[in-house]
């Protein structure tokens, strides 16, 4: 049965979301790794559909300054992905890539904008071909846009651009584990309605 917004989706349908978010995130954990060159793991991820304050609630303070990498997807899925790195998750990445003691996440430089948007790429490019390989689905990613901003305006982007296909927020949550240090790693997945239903006819879900 086609589902028409993400709040009809079932046991099935999250099942297969948490798949491929175990997937890419294992592949991820993989690539950062290697860029690290650090141990890196990724907890076994939570799917969750929320409206917009319960999904706000659950990231943290509406007031808290974030990063995050946007990219539209493009081809047999379209939507759009947003990846979220708490100040924590991006003091970790430049000190490593950089050799910084922390960022000011509102006077990050081309340089630290870069790497973080780097990050963020290799995350959201590990989901999709998490995706594309188990649906056999071509997908497209557009060029990744950053932005550093308080959490309540960076969430309401997705909310922007995808409102007219549903009012809630998808969500895949879980934790990296850097040489076991614990960060907190927020997907933010869109889909829209039409691509979610190929998505699921693909993998065998009528």
């Amino acid at each position: 049965m086609a589902i028409n917004k993400y709040e009809e989706m079932g046991e099935l349908e999250f099942d297969i979301l948490k798949e491929i978010g175990s997937i890419g995130g294992g592949n991820a954990a993989t690539a950062l790794s290697s860029m690290l060159n650090a141990k890196v793991n990724m907890s076994m991820p939570a799917v969750k559909v929320l409206g917009f304050n319960p999904a706000l609630n659950l990231l943290g303070d509406p007031e808290e300054l974030v990063a995050a990498i946007f990219v539209e997807m493009s081809g047999e899925l379209e939507g759009v992905m947003l990846f979220i790195l708490t100040k924590e998750f991006a003091d970790e990445i430049v000190q490593r890539m950089l050799g910084k003691g922390g960022v000011d996440m509102l006077e990050l430089d081309e340089i630290d904008a870069s790497v973080l948007t780097e990050i963020g790429n290799i995350v959201i490019s590990s989901y999709i071909t998490a995706m594309s390989s188990l649906a056999n689905v071509e997908v497209e990613l557009s060029v990744p846009q950053f932005t550093a901003n308080m959490l309540g305006g960076i969430l309401s982007v997705p909310i922007a651009v995808m409102g007219q296909h549903s009012d809630r927020i998808m969500m895949i949550t879980g934790e990296f584990r850097i040489d076991g240090k614990a960060l907190n790693s927020n997907m933010l997945l869109l889909p829209d309605v039409k691509s979610l239903n190929v998505l699921m006819k693909k993998l065998g879900v009528e």
